[in-house]
């Protein structure tokens, strides 16, 4: 197969008139972003491989990820983008781990265990004290950590992959803002994995934010946690539904969307609530082209992954990281992207 400059851009997260610029030597684009873009290019075999900029280091490097085990849907999608993204890095050896996260003794148990077999460790967790002296420990034994998703606060990490959970939560609260209207009293519920999630915490933040600030007549009648399972979610969106039989709109901070969707077309509402998640995965594309979806806030795992291995191989080898973070889209039935 015969790669375009068009594949290149859509690969590499760009415009085509980037990808031209950075092929053709011109200024304008930043460094970062020309990596990329070249990385990107030798991969496809769109430019030969030495001419690209694909991480080589001189001796092998171990990164282990810790993520949560489970039925979300979009961690599955980020481990398989991290396997992909390592292996296109040599003399990287690169292990995923799939743990209970929401425990947090379980979770510091599984950063222990990596204490003498890696040289960095990526890990998805909740913001939790035992879990940070983990981490804490990791460091002091010289391992490098960086956090993806959702950030942990106070903990000397690498740094941070992920989008501006804030913001994002603002964002999906101007859309539910937007599509319920001004007019009116309307019931709104908020679902969450779990608010120990420091990125689920800042999304319900920024959610109520803004509806203070512009959508005053949108009231938060239920928060309900759901450990990011869609049986739980199910199981709570049915209970919820019962009790608040006019509920004119739902924003679920994390996932489970499945569940939710399936209690609200039990009880004939999938058409009429309007409903904003996060994350575009294969169930939410159906639940988008069905209508029961509204609008999905995307961040993109595949740059999640591939910033997260060059952040912490960089740090290993003693590297300058320019960061490429990635960028916060919503998703409608109307633009929905190529598989």
């Amino acid at each position: 197969m015969r790669f375009t400059l068009g594949d290149v851009a859509r690969e590499a997260g760009v415009s085509t008139a980037t990808v031209d610029r950075v092929l053709n030597n011109r200024s304008g684009v930043r460094a970062r972003t020309r990596e990329i873009v070249l990385e990107t290019a030798a991969r496809l075999g769109y430019i030969a491989e030495e001419d690209g900029m694909a991480l080589s280091v001189d001796r092998r490097v171990r990164l282990d990820f810790v993520l949560p085990a489970g039925t979300n849907v979009f961690m599955a999608d980020l481990q398989g983008h991290i396997r992909e993204q390592a292996s296109y890095h040599r003399n990287l050896d690169v292990a995923v781990h799939s743990i209970e996260v929401f425990n947090p003794d379980t979770l510091a148990d599984a950063l222990d265990d990596l204490r003498g077999h890696t040289h960095a460790v990526g890990v998805i967790a909740i913001d939790h004290p035992t879990v940070r002296e983990a981490v804490r420990t990791l460091v002091a034994d010289g391992i490098h950590v960086a956090t993806l998703v959702s950030d942990i606060a106070q903990v000397p990490r690498v740094g941070y992959v992920g989008i501006d959970n804030r913001a994002a939560g603002r964002l999906a609260g101007y859309l539910l803002g937007r599509f319920l209207g001004r007019d009116g009293r309307k019931k709104i519920a908020i679902f969450a994995g779990s608010l120990s999630y420091r990125g689920h915490e800042e999304r319900e933040m920024g959610f109520r934010n803004i509806l203070a600030d512009e959508f005053s007549n949108l009231e938060v009648v239920e928060l309900r946690e759901v450990r990011d399972d869609w049986e739980r979610a199910q199981a709570e969106a049915t209970a919820l539904l019962k009790q608040f039989p006019d509920i004119s709109g739902v924003y679920n901070v994390g996932a489970g969307n499945e569940g939710i969707a399936r209690a609200l077309c039990d009880r004939g509402r999938g058409q009429d609530v309007v409903f904003v998640g996060h994350d575009l995965t294969s169930h939410h594309r159906r639940l988008l082209l069905d209508g029961t979806l509204d609008a999905v806030i995307d961040q993109n795992p595949r740059v999640e992954a591939r910033e997260a291995i060059n952040m912490l191989a960089n740090a290993v080898l003693g590297r300058p990281n320019v960061q490429h973070p990635p960028r916060l889209q919503v998703i409608f039935k109307e633009n929905l992207p190529e598989v």
